[in-house]
């Protein structure tokens, strides 16, 4: 059976990029999406096993010793992590698994995982971006310089992925990401039952 691939998806806060993975989720439903998981308190309206798995600290060191994370990261008092297992049972299943995480933790999975797909969403010009970060209500200059600067470190992650996705609509970008979905699942690697002769 043709293993399904893994699509990391990263981009700076305000690139859109939760709305172009929304769009291509309802374009290719059969995608699978990773859920994180956390031992943070969930907030208000989210749900266990829906936004995050939410986990106690005891549980989510005893999965690090386990090595049941393809990456963790530890902030401020809280870990957040993504789980081995969903992504591996579902692209050894066949199903391709999307995952949004941020440069860091693409990093690590990459090293982890050289085959996962690593893209990157950019709104057209770094002015757009900016302009949708102070679009924000409930958001102080401090806050938006503080994402700004953040974005901009981001930026430099960029061309270390294997794709970068313009998001100037979501739906052009979610064409985008499905086109390269597309091209992926062309690659030699991925077609190897078509190369047997009749001497095979």
């Amino acid at each position: 059976m043709k293993k399904g691939k893994l699509y990391v998806i990263s981009g700076a806060s305000g690139a859109g990029k939760n709305t172009v993975i929304n769009k291509t989720m309802e374009l290719r439903p059969e995608l699978f999406y990773s859920i994180s998981a956390t031992t943070r308190k969930p907030r208000e309206g989210e749900k266990d096993g829906v936004n995050y798995y939410f986990l106690t600290k005891e549980k989510f060191e005893k999965m690090i010793a386990a090595g049941e994370f393809l990456e963790h990261a530890r902030y401020v008092d809280n870990y957040y992590g993504t789980p081995k297992a969903p992504i591996m049972e579902k692209t050894q299943a066949g199903t391709d698994a999307i995952l949004d995480i941020d440069v860091q933790g693409a990093m690590q999975i990459k090293e982890i995982l050289p085959e996962s797909v690593l893209v990157f969403i950019l709104p057209p010009k770094f002015s757009d971006l900016e302009a949708r970060i102070r679009g924000r209500s409930a958001i102080t200059e401090e806050e938006i310089e503080k994402r700004l600067e953040t974005a901009r470190g981001e930026y430099g992650w960029a061309d270390k992925y294997d794709y970068i996705v313009v998001n100037d609509t979501p739906e052009e970008a979610a064409d985008e990401l499905l086109t390269i979905m597309r091209a992926e699942s062309f690659k030699a690697s991925c077609r190897r039952e078509y190369m047997k002769t009749d001497r095979d």
